[in-house]
């Protein structure tokens, strides 16, 4: 390849990359201040109502569904949880579908009295989404509340997700998952990029163009609820079905939700790797959202997810492309810069291994790590290693919840001991799971 073309397809990998983490945020912001403009404009001439006001009497029948496997540390104060919700309790049930665990969830579920809690054990392991399905198939409400045992819902979340679906034309609504640090957990980079991942959500929402959700805080009109394509992330192949179908998403930050950050960069790790795969699963098996006559919707599509998806590959190129270049001054210290950073993510890594914060270092380790966390899913993806089933990462018991306006920077009551490594994560995977 010539000196040329290397040194295009460096700008351009670089370039890419750049656009998906900074461009595209700027430019939705832009987009979005130019639709409230709109909308201001036609308020002033019309004097119509600025937002609509859901009837008082909406007060759906809403199912709580979850899928558990081993979830002894929570699953009881998950269902108390569940209860405590500012829902009428007339209206309200909760369906635990029991994924063949092997620890005592089950029994501790089972001492467990409540008159709207609906049990199923299934006896083979079957996947989340499956068995999502199921329990949708037992219940006559209009709306399905997806939820994790791990995540603690505040008392007006389910109102807040439910009041939405007064509108017809709103097919799925997503909530805001605010992440708490837990004992042992460097929550300074991750809640960072948590927010920075809301703050998209939130002007792609005002764009109307919101195609994923969270799968701890998630609610779904049950006639909508028909998954085509078995996926490891639900929370991305369910609202991205149902807005090709021709229904809203919504992504609404007032119906908030708690979950812990995991405690150790192995947990962490280990997790993205999983999503990963299933971001590269629903990638292919969604291609035509990418089709450019779906408007903002596949611009949204490829320039949030499909080059978040692609930055791994675009990295290793751009630092290939330069390598080969370095005898030219301009890209040997392009080098030398990608060199240190990839460098001072190392250093994070290994203050991390040493049970010390990464501080200074932690921003570069969360980015390092979160890409190669994908590129490694892609792997998995590619090789098909990935099951739609997989250990979930232990959990630590609730000691109290927390009060609304907690921020993810506030100290946790939550107590517990990290995650060790698991016998069935690759070699590769294992080698972040001694942190």
């Amino acid at each position: 390849m010539g000196m040329l073309n290397l040194a295009v397809t460096f700008w351009i990998c670089l370039v890419l990359v750049a656009y998906n983490y900074v461009g595209y945020p700027l430019v939705i912001f832009l987009l979005s201040v130019l639709s409230q403009a709109k909308s201001d404009l036609l308020f002033l001439f019309h004097r119509g109502g600025r937002r609509c006001t859901p009837p008082a009497q909406y007060v759906p029948k809403v199912a709580v569904l979850m899928s558990v496997h081993n979830e002894e540390a929570v699953i009881q104060a998950k269902v108390k949880n569940t209860f405590e919700a500012a829902y009428p309790p007339d209206r309200l049930a909760f369906l635990i579908g029991l994924d063949a665990p092997s620890d005592s969830t089950a029994d501790l579920v089972g001492q467990m009295d409540f008159d709207r809690l609906r049990v199923t054990h299934f006896k083979d392991r079957r996947g989340k989404l499956a068995v999502l399905t199921s329990l949708a198939e037992q219940t006559s409400a209009e709306i399905l509340v997806i939820t994790d045992a791990n995540t603690r819902l505040e008392p007006y979340c389910i109102g807040n997700l439910v009041r939405h679906f007064a509108d017809p034309k709103v097919g799925a609504v997503s909530g805001e998952e605010s992440r708490m640090p837990s004992p042992g957990s460097d929550p300074a980079a991750e809640a960072l990029y948590w927010r920075y991942e809301s703050a998209l959500k939130l002007l792609e929402n005002r764009l109307d163009c919101t195609l994923a959700g969270n799968g701890s805080v998630l609610a779904v009109r049950r006639s909508l609820f028909r998954p085509q394509k078995q996926s490891i992330v639900e929370d991305l192949q369910i609202p991205l079905e149902i807005r090709l179908s021709g229904y809203r998403v919504i992504y609404d930050p007032e119906a908030v939700a708690f979950e812990e950050i995991a405690p150790t960069l192995s947990a962490q790790f280990a997790r993205r790797v999983r999503i990963g795969a299933g971001d590269y699963q629903t990638l292919f098996a969604n291609l035509p959202c990418l089709n450019p006559l779906r408007g903002m919707l596949a611009f949204c599509f490829f320039s949030h997810k499909v080059l978040r998806w692609l930055a791994p590959l675009l990295l290793l190129v751009a630092f290939g492309s330069s390598a080969l270049l370095a005898g030219h001054r301009n890209f040997a210290i392009l080098l030398a810069a990608q060199g240190a950073f990839y460098l001072s993510a190392c250093l994070g890594y290994l203050l991390k291994k040493r049970g010390k914060p990464a501080r200074l270092f932690s921003l570069p380790l969360h980015f390092c790590s979160m890409n190669l966390a994908m590129l490694l899913g892609l792997l998995r993806y590619v090789t098909g290693q990935q099951r739609l089933t997989w250990s979930s990462t232990p959990r630590q018991a609730w000691h109290e919840a927390p009060s609304r306006g907690k921020e993810s920077g506030t100290t946790s009551s939550v107590t517990g001991v990290p995650r060790q490594a698991d016998k069935t994560d690759p070699p590769s995977e294992q080698a972040f799971q001694s942190t």
